[in-house]
């Protein structure tokens, strides 16, 4: 939720500086808001970079944690995780730790900021799933020559994110919202997003809902920006289609960022640390400023972000131009001059770019989330086994068929990277070392039961390395597996 101020409250604020030019578009940015009249005080803290090099596996050190479990908003510059040091992303684990599953990233265009869309109107938001989907980081090596990365969906998480995106479109005055998945695709995954985003968008009959598969929306983006206002899609998926979208209106350097969850928000530019250049007072603060303007809506300083926006934009229109986006033979100048044109413009407006009225935001309850229904009845009907094997499908289709003859089980097919490979089909396959080798009961009765499959998967392991096993399951008759390419 929006959380209110109340006048004269001073809110607390955690300010993680970040790496590389973090410090400086940060500093920007504070004195901004300091300028703007807005009531807030600063946490200092630190994540990333040093915080590695200092040992720390993570990226955050505790006192971060507990500054961050106090103030519930975040406003943080770029971090990076240097090589040689850390596992994870500090970025990924601040989203995670606070469950910030929403990331908002408008994008619209900008006075004065020359691009080949210039003039067209862009003005829209991608709301991104930013906690599940292939970003959960669930990876295997399978075989010496195979990979494997866990895309993890879950019905919570696809309506927080949707109810999200719709609340959203309400609070910044926008008509319609368009759901993009691959769900033609992935079916199951993707899938549940496109089939919880038509059952939550009759609520909303203010707003048009519309569903788009991703790689036309890409296209669409890049052909006609102007008719989205709202884009909600998973993880991955948004992760590229909100850098498309900010290089629509000049680059990540004027890109501002939200992130988003029922307790915590963080606030942060999406560029990198951008080494190359730190230090030298010439990164472009307009993104870090942005950012500090959808946090001071957050906590209820409408009157402080608006100064602060309308001051950005008139800036901009002036000229006032850092070096990424200075035109050529015009004086580019510095981080902290562009802020200080932007505190000097604070209570001016241009009287050609008008402002969006922001309404508070209200966020999905999540203890009234629809849980998924149980199933009246389940049923295991198969298995998938996965194996390592450096032969020919006709040679492992048969050594397997042998390995079931006599028992319950039957084998109905083997594919190899999604495609039926045995019984052979005529198709022209690359074959990889991993097999999915799928085993179901002969009878159409009964369920396969654990002791079957651990006899199963005893019977193989003396003959062929395995890695991973699914059960094939039935929810109230309905399979929840998807087939093979060329699997009938």
């Amino acid at each position: 939720m929006t959380v209110e101020a109340t006048p004269g409250d001073v809110r607390p604020i955690t300010v993680i500086a970040g790496d590389g030019i973090g410090p400086e578009v940060v500093r920007a940015a504070m004195r901004v808001v300091e300028a703007s009249g807005a009531r807030v005080c600063w946490e200092e803290c630190e994540a990333g970079a040093r915080v590695f090099q200092k040992g720390l596996a993570t990226g955050v050190p505790p006192e971060t944690i507990e500054s961050i479990r106090r103030t519930r908003v975040v406003l943080k510059g770029p971090l990076e995780t240097p090589v040689g040091y850390g596992e994870k992303s500090a970025n990924v684990t601040l989203r995670k730790l606070f469950e910030t599953y929403g990331n908002i990233r408008p994008a619209r265009e900008l006075p004065g900021v020359v691009t080949p869309f210039h003039g067209r109107g862009v003005d829209l938001v991608v709301i991104r799933e930013n906690v599940e989907d292939l970003y959960a980081g669930i990876e295997h090596l399978q075989t010496p020559g195979v990979a494997q990365c866990l895309k993890l969906m879950s019905q919570v998480g696809c309506e927080k994110i949707v109810r999200l995106a719709f609340e959203f479109a309400r609070a910044d005055g926008r008509r319609s919202v368009h759901c993009a998945t691959k769900a033609n695709i992935m079916k199951l995954t993707e899938g549940l997003l496109q089939r919880t985003f038509e059952r939550i968008a009759p609520e909303y009959p203010d707003i048009t809902a519309k569903h788009i598969l991703i790689d036309n929306c890409a296209h669409q983006l890049v052909r006609h920006p102007e008719q989205f206002e709202v884009i909600v899609t998973s993880n991955m998926n948004g992760d590229i289609l909100s850098d498309l979208t900010s290089g629509l209106i000049g680059g990540l350097g004027l890109a501002p960022s939200a992130n988003i969850g029922n307790e915590v928000a963080m606030f942060e530019a999406v560029h990198g640390s951008a080494p190359d250049i730190a230090g030298r007072n010439v990164a472009n603060p307009t993104a870090m400023i942005l950012s500090a303007v959808l946090m001071l809506r957050h906590i209820g300083a409408f009157d402080a972000a608006a100064r602060i926006k309308r001051a950005v934009l008139l800036t901009l229109e002036q000229g006032v131009h850092t070096a990424d986006i200075a035109a050529p033979g015009h004086r580019a100048v510095s981080t902290t001059e562009f802020a200080d044109a932007v505190i000097g413009n604070l209570g001016k407006e241009s009287p050609n770019w008008h402002m969006r009225e922001w309404r508070p935001l209200r966020l999905p309850d999540a203890s009234s989330l629809r849980q998924p229904a149980l199933p009246t009845h389940r049923r295991v009907i198969g298995a998938d086994v996965f194996v390592e094997w450096r032969g020919t499908a006709e040679a492992l289709g048969g050594q397997l068929e042998a390995l079931v003859e006599g028992t319950p089980l039957r084998l109905k097919m083997v594919s190899n990277r999604g495609t039926r490979v045995y019984p052979p089909t005529g198709a022209l396959t690359d074959c990889v070392d991993h097999w999915r080798c799928r085993f179901v009961l002969r009878s159409v009765e009964g369920t396969l039961e654990d002791a079957l499959l651990l006899s199963l998967l005893q019977r193989l392991s003396a003959q062929l390395r395995w890695m991973h096993v699914e059960k094939l399951q039935e929810f109230d008759g309905e399979p929840a597996f998807t087939r093979a390419q060329g699997e009938d």
